[in-house]
């Protein structure tokens, strides 16, 4: 995060596309730094670890020039970031930054991630297996391709012994190696759990929208069945009881019903002396 009153938009612009390019770079370095601590040091490898602190120490220096110059205030800005600038004079305090990319890896949903992280430590660790092992008594593992061959063995747990390293340093690494396939293995596993569980839930949550589009449909034709029946019912009522109408009119009338003859229609009663319209 930078601070609010140093941000701009241009600056914010520049972190979000070099941020993790950046990163890339310091955890694909991380040999770099224990280099100095195996036997390479002691040959012509010197020179060649030399160049690549001096390069990454120019990569560091460039970004923070950049982001300096595109701040709201240049002259403060390095002073208020003194890890950009260690990283400048000590490459490897950079790999500080690269936690952000450790940190995306263990994320839900960020296989990706995990697996280019995964990658990137193992390739180190083919680097610096190669370099502890190359010129030790003993040792079996002589060329990157030993180096990579015995990686890959070992992050698959399978561990033939063909190569295997002799001295501390190699030893150390293979631990770490080992630590990453257990891990990389336990991660893969449960992202195809996940995978299977969630087809699982979209089977079950399909069938369930089946079911109830069947229901439904089986309630509407009850429904359209039910007024059938009702219509039915209300029609045999009023032919009920236009007949006992009809029933009742013949007997008040003094003359044998017909049951068949329909109900006559009720009106208001007829005044005193008028004739009876039925009579």
């Amino acid at each position: 995060m930078e601070p609010d009153h140093l941000s701009t938009p241009r600056l914010q612009e520049w972190l979000r596309r070099t941020q993790t390019p950046l990163d890339v770079v310091a955890l694909a370095t991380i040999w770099l730094t224990i280099l100095p601590f195996t036997p390479a040091t002691d040959t012509s490898s010197l020179g060649f670890w030399v160049w690549g602190r001096f390069l990454l120490s120019l990569l560091y220096a460039g970004d923070l020039a950049v982001r300096a110059h595109l701040s709201a205030s240049p002259h403060r800005y390095v002073p208020s970031h003194p890890l950009s600038l260690a990283a400048v004079l000590v490459p490897p305090v950079r790999i500080f930054f690269s936690f952000r990319l450790l940190n995306a890896m263990f994320r839900r949903g960020a296989l990706e991630y995990f697996l280019f992280v995964a990658f990137m430590l193992i390739a180190n660790s083919v680097v610096l297996v190669y370099f502890f092992e190359r010129t030790a008594p003993h040792a079996n593992i002589l060329t990157m391709g030993d180096a990579a061959w015995w990686a890959v063995v070992t992050v698959a747990t399978v561990g033939y012994g063909d190569y295997y390293p002799v001295t501390v340093g190699g030893r150390i690494t293979a631990v770490a190696l080992m630590g990453i396939g257990l891990m990389t293995a336990a991660v893969i596993t449960a992202q195809i759990a996940a995978s299977f569980m969630e087809q699982s839930r979209e089977r079950r949550r399909a069938q369930a929208t089946a079911a109830g589009a069947a229901a439904a449909t089986d309630a509407a034709d009850a429904a359209d069945v039910l007024t059938g029946v009702d219509a039915r019912v209300a029609e045999g009522l009023e032919a009920r009881l236009e007949r006992i109408e009809a029933l009742l009119r013949a007997q008040v009338e003094g003359r044998p019903a017909d049951p068949s003859e329909p109900a006559a229609p009720v009106g208001p009663a007829a005044p005193d002396g008028a004739p009876d319209p039925s009579a």
